[in-house]
């Protein structure tokens, strides 16, 4: 995993607050037309405008595919180190080279301090892969101020019910473990980063878009012939997407999640999440999505993350044939129950 991250070492951390500059740089700005629906540009910087473009060629336009739709194919990364929302006591401001550096810092001494007792550990540094910052304090970029949105009185009860509950039964059955536990899903659609397997690989024919997870390797076929959503009647785990084309962005709206799929900023089976890839240098794409869901949040948001290219392949991500930890969590809470009972040594 660690070496991976070398490869987008070089780009990330400047060229964020570049990508909606070097767009309209690049001949790719949204036209009239797209600029109402187009979500909030990233704050432009001139230094990092200026280093972020300097290997770019003035002339340089987005490729084509044989049948003439902008070629978005390649291994991508959405790694960061820039958490969704802001922490207590921060502003989204642009982050300085040594702010970064800080953070960088404290996530390798935390990682590779010692465990406590009782707790076996984790991997230490040298094995996340969890790329740089964007450099900004947040991934949200709308709202201005950087976190999520409130959420809704109601939503704030489900929440409440469904950790109690889990606190209750962490583990009657392998149901009550989470999508990942149980091999389904992991990040999820639209992804929100972790330590790692951060990776997009993007395929096209005409009329379609596949999207390869690298993690419990997923899948999700997008059709751009303008058919209709499946009916609300069928739910997936990672919703039904639809694909068309605005300009040079590719734009992908997704709904029809089911009512077990817990995304990790929240959501339910009402979410509508809707997505844009724009590549805007041969090994940049400026990644986007916004996310709506009243019954959940008191108003949408919208995340920015950068995604480098990798020159790397993706390898199968086997988890239901490596998944002894199900075993164990069953097995040991079946233990803590019998240790439980009165009488029990």
């Amino acid at each position: 995993m660690s070496p991976r991250s070398l490869t987008s070492a070089g780009v990330v951390a400047v060229v964020v607050t570049a990508v909606v500059v070097s767009v309209a740089a690049q001949g790719n700005a949204p036209s009239a037309g797209q600029a109402d629906k187009a979500p909030p540009a990233l704050a432009p910087a001139a230094a990092a405008l200026e280093r972020a473009q300097r290997n770019v060629p003035t002339d340089w336009k987005v490729g084509r595919t044989a049948w003439g739709e902008p070629d978005l194919q390649g291994v991508w990364s959405y790694a960061t180190t820039t958490p969704l929302s802001l922490r207590e006591g921060q502003s989204n401001a642009l982050l300085t080279p040594d702010e970064i550096a800080e953070e960088i810092e404290r996530r390798a001494a935390q990682q590779d301090s010692a465990p406590s007792a009782g707790n076996p550990g984790t991997y230490n540094e040298f094995w996340w892969d969890r790329g740089q910052s964007v450099g900004r304090a947040s991934l949200i970029i709308d709202p201005e101020d950087g976190r999520l949105p409130p959420m809704t009185p109601e939503a704030q009860k489900a929440r409440a019910a469904r950790v109690a509950y889990q606190r209750e039964h962490p583990a009657d059955s392998h149901l009550d473990r989470s999508p990942t536990d149980r091999c389904i899903m992991y990040h999820g659609v639209p992804p929100l980063p972790s330590g790692y397997s951060n990776t997009y690989q993007i395929f096209q024919t005409p009329g379609l878009v596949a999207i390869l997870d690298e993690e419990i390797h997923h899948v999700r076929l997008i059709p751009l012939d303008g058919r209709p959503h499946l009916s609300s009647n069928i739910r997936r785990w990672n919703g039904d997407s639809r694909g068309h084309w605005e300009g040079d962005t590719l734009v992908v709206e997704t709904k029809n999640f089911n009512d077990k799929t817990r995304l990790r900023y929240g959501g339910s089976s009402n979410t509508v999440a809707v997505e844009r890839f724009l590549r805007v240098s041969p090994d940049l794409i400026d990644y986007r999505y916004t996310i709506t869901d009243p019954t959940v949040y008191t108003r949408p948001f919208t995340v920015a993350i950068p995604m480098p290219r990798r020159d790397d392949k993706l390898y199968e991500y086997a988890c239901h044939e490596g998944n002894y930890a199900m075993v164990g969590i069953l097995s040991g809470a079946r233990a803590d129950e019998k240790a439980a009972k009165p009488g029990s040594k």
